[in-house]
């Protein structure tokens, strides 16, 4: 599972931790089922799981517009979508048209704001749409502006993603939203793995965050879930770790490319019907399972 299955670059993006959510899977005896994400953005972990037969269907959230229009154009108008990948020119003038579309979306069609969003996302330093043109707009740094475009594997990633539009369904709701509407619905053979957006330095990542109120209302919304099995993926910092502080949980080194690299703690919170493998092959994961090993696996007394 090495292949990047997503076409789009995410900050944070967490495909690399698909091998554990696939253990989760196994362990909970969920494979063949449904698998959900309330903050889709790139979708690395879902199209992974999705492509290489994991799982059966999965649901796909973000309350992000230009998002939301990406998914949406490359299920329903893919062949339009390729054949505009393989003749959109690769300079700063035709960065600064897509720019201007997504700065004035209401006055473009949905198609034109998915692939202006595609366009930056693959153009712009770390993927962050309001990043910056790698190389800068005087194209002298030592990437250019085409470094992450590269146009033939990019189509393909779409065209398959595409041949399984039956088993994938849509959402453009706020995450508050779709906890009570969409995970109502599914079935109880279902995980649900919410990213939501980085308690810290999260203004500069994404272009809808959340305000540490919000965070601990989503904290409770999420810990109400009790139908499906769900999981949890933060930045460890100490508000997040309060606000999940009755939930099985441990801490693990991740290393971040958002703009520069840098090492952060992250946290992965369980829901208490979820069973946690108590090894895994990230070795960063299994180390953590194993040093936290007897607040993971002592009993749940409900």
């Amino acid at each position: 599972m090495a292949q990047n299955r997503t076409p789009l670059r995410y900050p944070g993006g967490k495909q690399k931790l698909t091998p554990f959510v696939l253990e989760l899977l196994k362990a909970n005896d969920l494979e063949g089922g449904h698998y959900v994400e309330p903050y889709a953005g790139g979708a690395g972990v879902a199209m992974e799981l999705l492509v290489d037969g994991h799982v059966g269907h999965v649901h796909l959230n973000d309350s992000s517009h230009h998002v939301y229009s990406f998914w949406r154009s490359i299920l329903d108008h893919t062949d339009n979508f390729c054949s505009k990948i393989s003749r959109s020119l690769l300079n700063v003038d035709e960065w600064k048209a897509h720019r201007e579309v997504l700065r004035h979306p209401e006055d473009h069609t949905d198609f034109e704001v998915g692939f202006s969003t595609f366009y930056l996302n693959r153009t712009n330093r770390s993927g962050v749409l309001t990043g910056g043109v790698i190389g800068g707009l005087n194209q002298s740094g030592k990437w250019k502006i085409d470094a992450r475009f590269p146009r033939n594997e990019l189509i393909t990633r779409i065209e398959l993603i595409a041949s399984l539009r039956e088993s994938i369904t849509l959402y453009n709701l706020d995450a508050e939203s779709f906890f009570a509407t969409a995970v109502k619905k599914l079935p109880k053979k279902s995980l649900v793995y919410c990213d939501p957006p980085y308690f810290e330095k999260a203004n500069r990542l994404y272009l809808n965050h959340y305000n540490p109120e919000d965070h601990g209302r989503i904290a409770k919304k999420i810990q109400k879930i009790n139908r499906v099995n769900w999981v949890v993926s933060y930045d460890g910092v100490p508000p997040i770790l309060e606000h999940y502080s009755e939930r099985r949980k441990f801490l693990y080194q991740l290393q971040y490319n958002a703009s520069r690299a840098y090492k952060g703690s992250e946290v992965f919170i369980f829901s208490d019907n979820t069973v946690i493998p108590r090894r895994s092959s990230l070795p960063y994961i299994s180390k953590a399972l194993k040093s936290n090993s007897k607040s993971l696996y002592q009993p749940l007394h409900f």
